[in-house]
């Protein structure tokens, strides 16, 4: 056997090893990724409580009887309820103003503009700086949830730690996705919404590469999370079933209704922060303390708006509520979260789109059953179902939403109403608004992550003024496993393929070659032709603007070929479109 021959299967090993360590660093730094992520969600939750019992003198206020006093100012009485957020927002206030001003707000846009316009940067200090933020509004009253931060939380860590590996983009944006599925399962105790919550709401695409490092994340920050907070569903409900078709009309005009609430709530929420923008004239730390104050006669009328409410949330789905007073509680629910984000408060409105569905399910579940006794309906179980159809009404994440109440209660006897009920609301939301409660707040800063960045500069310049040198070419009957040793000299994932001429013909790419040296038998006979893809390539004097949306969307590859007569003249990189691009991103 010739020397060269024998060459062949080193050069695959070689190229297998280069693979397999790639992705082991992915996996281990994934592995990481969710251990911070469960320890940072455990440690958040604790921050909360800590700060709910140091404002109010109990686990949560807004679970309890009657309007308690602060045991600590018996004086007061009920009247505590009104100084509380005003002193909570002396503390971050200027907290946030000095430190982090990324952790003010619902934190889930903030992490989506980093991924998609900051290649997944975000500072570590943002860790720090949201946790106590969050903590801090959410135990001095402010009505926001814990899940946004802890989605901010995460995706801080994953990013740091992705930036000290010194990972390219497409890997910090990885890491980023696995903190924040990390810490929804977590938080949760569901791993399977976590990962979707990363793919649907924050990525945007279920990309192959992702899948196994964000699930090992999710998968690995709720196991912490169930050794420390414990193994139970976060609803304990009683059997729920559809007894009568029937019901399933009902379950559309919920999803109707659901819909309608969850884009009410994005309307109301920007509405409020835009009014007290308006009004607001003095410096922004002090601002979370003056609006304080309204918040605070707020939650003296009605105190079951103190914090995220998941004790009044689970009572409206044991039906401890009238119909009447579910409403109240929905109305004070999107203003008193609307109040608290609109005077610079920090905390998310996952939690607030429960509570709204909630309350809405359940009083909707009541009046059905008041109307078609017959039927003999549970109200409990359309509670369930607008917990998922607004959140999907909001958010636009109809998978997110399924599987989050699925986990969350443990019934699968209600997934068809909830699938049902969820898709109507999803459909209705988006023809009713463009946007989704997370996108419209990066829309009103000019910003839409549904398109590419923009393209301005690009104006009147040709592939010729960013095309480099040709990278070196491959011939159409070099064997796979020589194509294989060329990849991994030029360090790239695709090589041009020419014929004796230099005409091009198109292009192999790593994972095409490496499947055919590590096949069958056979793999030795197999040549550069028959893993040939014909790309086509582009010319010198082709506009940027009409050639990029090609060269971003071909997954996978280095660029594209530059072809002049038919004859290979050079190569035009992602890497310099993507820095020319640079100088015009928001």
């Amino acid at each position: 056997m010739s020397a060269h021959a024998a060459s062949r299967p080193d050069r695959a090993w070689s190229f297998a090893r280069f693979r397999r360590s790639e992705n082991t660093v992915l996996i281990a730094l994934a592995l990481v990724v969710g251990i911070l992520g469960g320890f940072g969600a455990i440690a958040f939750r604790w921050l909360v409580e800590t700060a709910t019992w140091i404002f109010t003198g109990h686990a949560d206020y807004a679970g309890t009887t009657g309007h308690p006093a602060h045991p600590w100012l018996p004086w007061l009485g009920g009247f505590f309820v009104v100084l509380a957020p005003v002193v909570g927002g002396l503390i971050y206030g200027p907290l946030v103003q000095r430190f982090a001003r990324e952790a003010r707000g619902h934190g889930v846009p903030e992490v989506m503009y980093a991924i998609h316009r900051r290649g997944g940067r975000i500072p570590a200090r943002v860790a720090f700086v949201k946790a106590l933020a969050s903590a801090v509004t959410i135990g001095s009253g402010g009505s926001v949830g814990r899940e946004g931060p802890i989605v901010q939380i995460g995706s801080a860590l994953g990013s740091s730690l992705a930036r000290a590996a010194r990972l390219d983009e497409n890997g910090v944006r990885m890491l980023v996705a696995c903190g924040a599925a990390g810490g929804i399962a977590a938080t949760f105790n569901a791993p399977i919404a976590g990962v979707f919550f990363a793919f649907e709401l924050l990525l945007g695409t279920l990309a192959a590469r992702s899948i196994g490092a964000i699930v090992i994340s999710a998968v690995t920050a709720s196991v912490i999370g169930r050794v420390f907070l414990g193994d139970e569903p976060f609803l304990v409900l009683p059997e729920f079933s559809v007894g009568h078709l029937g019901e399933y009309g009902l379950y559309v005009i919920l999803g109707v209704l659901a819909a309608l609430v969850g884009v009410t709530f994005t309307r109301v929420l920007y509405k409020i922060e835009d009014l007290c923008d308006a009004v607001w004239r003095g410096p922004e730390w002090a601002r979370p303390a003056v609006g304080g104050l309204l918040l605070g006669l707020l939650l003296l009328a009605l105190p079951q708006m103190y914090g995220v409410g998941y004790p009044v949330l689970e009572g409206a789905v044991m039906g401890r509520y009238a119909i009447g007073f579910l409403v109240i509680l929905l109305v004070g629910k999107i203003v008193a979260t609307s109040l608290t984000i609109g005077i610079g408060g920090s905390g998310g409105v996952f939690a607030p789109s429960l509570f709204l569905g909630a309350m809405l399910g359940a009083a909707f579940g009541q009046g059905a059953d008041a109307l078609m006794p017959g039927l003999d309906l549970d109200p409990g179980a359309y509670a369930v179902v607008g917990m998922a159809a607004v959140f999907a009404g909001a958010s636009r994440a109809p998978i997110t939403a399924v599987l989050i109440i699925f986990e969350l209660s443990g019934e699968y006897t209600i997934i068809l109403p909830l699938m049902l009920a969820v898709a109507v609301s999803t459909l209705l939301s988006g023809r009713l608004s463009h946007d989704s409660i997370y996108t419209l707040k990066l829309r009103r800063r000019g910003i839409d992550i549904t398109r590419r960045a923009d393209t301005r500069v690009l104006a009147g310049s040709m592939v010729s003024d960013l095309m480099s040198a040709a990278p070196p070419t491959l011939r159409r009957g070099l064997p796979a496993a020589d194509a294989v040793g060329a990849l991994v000299a030029a360090r790239r994932h695709t090589l041009p393929v020419v014929d004796r001429e230099g005409a091009y013909l198109g292009v192999v790419t790593s994972s095409a070659a490496a499947g055919a040296v590590t096949g069958d038998d056979d793999a030795a006979e197999v040549i550069v032709g028959q893993l040939l893809e014909r790309r086509p390539g582009v010319a010198p004097t082709d506009a940027l603007d009409d050639v990029l949306e090609g060269l971003l969307d071909d997954e996978g590859a280095d660029g594209l070929a530059v072809v002049e007569d038919g004859t290979l003249v050079g190569w035009l990189q992602q890497d310099a479109v993507l820095r020319r691009l640079a100088s015009a991103a928001v």
